[in-house]
C-alpha cells in the first residue's frame, strides 16, 4: 500500500519541528554560567550580574520555546505544513531571499569595528591602514558629559595635550602612556587624566598616546611607531583589563597574530558582523589563541620600552570586587608572563556618573600608584625628579 505524499510531508515536518525544539532545549541546558564565561568575555559596559540576568531570561525563553515546539505544537504545525506544503515552502524561500537581500543593503551602511561604531564621537578618529584608526591631529574637540563640557586637545602628533598648540616635546625626559579611553581620560579634563596627574606628581613630562577603542595589539603597534620619536623616554606605561580583553579577539580591524605577525582586517558578511555585535560569542580555540597572543603582545611592549632604556609597566586597574571570570582571565594572561604588573584596586563607586570610566578621584589614585612604583624603581631618577621633594601620599 502506497504512502500518501501528505503523510510523508507531515512526518518530515514533525521531525524538523521536533529537531528545532530539541536544539532549543539543549541550548537552554548547555548555556549555564560556566559555559557563558568560556565563550563570552567579561564586558566593560555590562556588569556580569546584568549579563547573567539577561542570559537567564534568554535561556528561559529558549527552554519554553523548545518545550512548546517539541511537545505542544509539533503535530499541529506539521499538519499545517502538510495541508499546504507549497505555501510553507514559499514562506521559507521568502525568508531566505529577505536575508540575502539585506546583505547588499547593509553594505551601503557604515558598520565599522565594534570599538569604532560612531565616527562623529569625540575625540574624532580617522582611518589608519596599519593601526585601524588614530585620533585626528591638531584640533580640539568638545564633549558634553554629565552636564559639563570637556575639551579634548590633540597635538599635531596625535597625542592628547593641555592645549593643541602646546605639543609634546619629544626631546625632554618623558613618561609615555599608551592605551585606550581609560588611559586617554574619557570624560576627564586634561588636568584630571592619569598622565597629567602623574606629570603633576613627578615633575616629569607625560605623553598621552592613548587612542579610544584600541586593543592591546593596536597599543603595541602604536608604540612601535611612536616610541622612536622620543629621545629620552623614562618609562612606558600601558594597560591591561580583563573587561577589555574581548577587543583583542576582534579580527575586523588590523591585528596581530602569533609571532606578532601583522594581519589585515577580516572582511565578513555584514549580516555576520551584525550578529557578532549583538551576540559576541567566541569559540574556546579563539579565546585560547587570543590569550596567547595577548601575552606575547604584552611582552613585546615591555621589550620595546627596555630597548629604549625606559622602564616598562603594565597597569591593571580593578574597580570593585573582581569577578571569578575576570580573575581567571587575568591569571591566564599575566601569570608567569614575565611582564611588570601594577594592580590598582579602585572603589567601584569611583566612576563617572554617565558611564563606567574612572572619575577624577579614581584617576588620581591610579596616578599616585604609578608615580610610587616608578619612584620605587628609580625610573624617575632624573634632573626633573630630583627637583620634586617630599613623599607622595595617596
Amino acid at each position: 500500500m502506497a504512502v500518501k505524499p501528505r503523510v510523508v510531508v507531515r512526518v518530515i515536518a514533525e521531525v524538523v519541528v521536533a529537531s528545532i525544539g530539541v536544539a532549543l532545549l539543549a541550548g537552554a541546558l548547555v548555556a549555564n554560567p560556566s559555559w557563558l564565561d568560556r565563550h563570552f568575555m567579561p564586558s566593560w559596559f555590562l556588569p556580569r550580574h546584568w549579563y547573567l540576568l539577561i542570559a537567564t531570561g534568554i535561556r528561559a525563553l529558549m527552554g519554553m520555546a523548545g518545550f512548546t515546539l517539541t511537545l505542544l505544537v509539533r503535530r499541529r504545525l506539521a499538519e499545517v505544513v502538510a495541508r499546504g506544503p507549497g505555501q510553507a515552502c514559499g514562506v521559507g524561500i521568502a525568508a531566505v531571499l529577505a536575508l540575502g537581500m539585506s546583505e547588499p543593503v547593509l553594505r551601503h551602511v557604515h558598520l565599522g569595528p565594534t570599538e569604532w561604531l560612531f565616527p562623529d564621537e569625540e575625540p574624532l578618529r580617522r582611518p589608519d591602514a596599519r593601526l585601524g584608526w588614530t585620533l585626528v591631529p591638531a584640533r580640539t574637540g568638545h564633549s558634553t558629559n554629565g552636564g559639563r563640557v570637556v575639551d579634548y586637545a590633540i597635538d599635531p602628533a596625535g597625542y592628547r595635550v593641555r592645549r593643541s598648540d602646546e605639543p609634546v616635546d619629544t626631546a625632554r625626559p618623558t613618561v609615555i602612556f599608551a592605551g585606550e579611553s581609560v588611559m586617554f581620560g574619557e570624560g576627564l579634563t586634561w588636568e584630571e587624566s592619569i598622565p597629567a596627574q602623574v606629570e603633576s606628581m613627578t615633575g616629569v613630562q607625560s605623553a598621552n598616546l592613548a587612542v579610544h577603542g584600541f586593543a592591546t595589539d593596536q597599543v603595541y603597534l602604536r608604540l612601535q611607531t611612536e616610541l622612536p620619536r622620543f629621545r629620552r623616554p623614562v618609562a612606558v606605561v600601558s594597560l591591561f583589563m580583563p573587561a577589555l580583553f574581548g577587543r583583542n579577539l576582534d579580527p575586523e580591524r588590523p591585528h596581530l597574530g602569533p609571532g606578532l605577525l601583522w594581519l589585515p582586517p577580516v572582511h565578513r558578511w555584514r549580516l555576520e558582523s551584525l550578529a557578532r555585535l549583538i551576540v559576541p560569542y567566541h569559540g574556546e580555540e579563539v579565546v585560547d589563541e587570543g590569550i596567547a597572543v595577548t601575552r606575547e603582545v604584552l611582552r613585546g611592549i615591555v621589550e620595546l620600552a627596555r630597548a629604549r632604556g625606559a622602564t616598562p609597566l603594565i597597569l591593571v586597574p580593578q574597580f570593585g570586587a573582581e569577578e571569578a571570570a575576570e580573575t581567571a582571565l587575568r591569571r591566564k594572561v599575566l601569570d608567569d608572563s614575565g611582564v611588570p604588573v601594577l594592580r590598582v584596586e579602585i572603589d567601584a563607586a569611583w566612576r563617572l556618573p554617565w558611564n563606567r570610566h574612572p572619575n577624577p578621584r579614581a584617576a588620581r589614585a591610579i596616578a599616585a600608584a604609578i608615580a610610587e612604583r616608578l619612584r620605587a624603581g628609580r625610573a624617575l631618577d632624573t634632573d626633573a625628579q630630583r627637583r620634586v621633594s617630599g613623599p607622595l601620599h595617596q
